[in-house]
């Protein structure tokens, strides 16, 4: 499966951003799907995941009460609605696919190119 995130830009602390990601070749009904994102200088870390089948979710708690990530009816989209956002939020962020909605982004076996966020203060 091919991943391809879009929706990345710079906003305003505060403010709202919503990425997605496109998967081509099969469907999220296939996989678990997950966002990371990776800050410069900082490893990558964990931000919201949702399972294959019935949509559960799990965030960090970083980004808790403040993203939301979810499927379109198709299963061929991911999005990860970002709220509130902080200036520490900017990053780089990953959409990834998998089998199960982990927190560890090794056991992910497709990933996309990434798409920059930047939230100024």
């Amino acid at each position: 499966v091919q991943l391809v995130e879009s929706g990345g830009g710079l906003v305003q602390a505060g403010g709202s951003l919503s990425l997605s990601c496109a998967a081509s070749g099969r469907t999220f009904s296939s996989y678990a799907a997950a966002w990371f994102r990776q800050a410069p200088g900082k490893e990558r870390e964990f931000v919201a995941a949702i399972s294959r089948s019935v949509g559960t979710t799990v965030y960090s708690d970083s980004v808790k009460g403040r993203f939301t990530i979810s499927k379109n009816n198709a299963k061929t989209t991911v999005y990860l609605q970002m709220n509130s956002l902080k200036p520490e939020d900017t990053a780089v962020y990953y959409c990834a696919a998998g089998s199960y909605a982990v927190l560890a982004g090794t056991l992910y076996d497709y990933w996309g190119q990434g798409t920059q966020v930047t939230v100024s203060s």
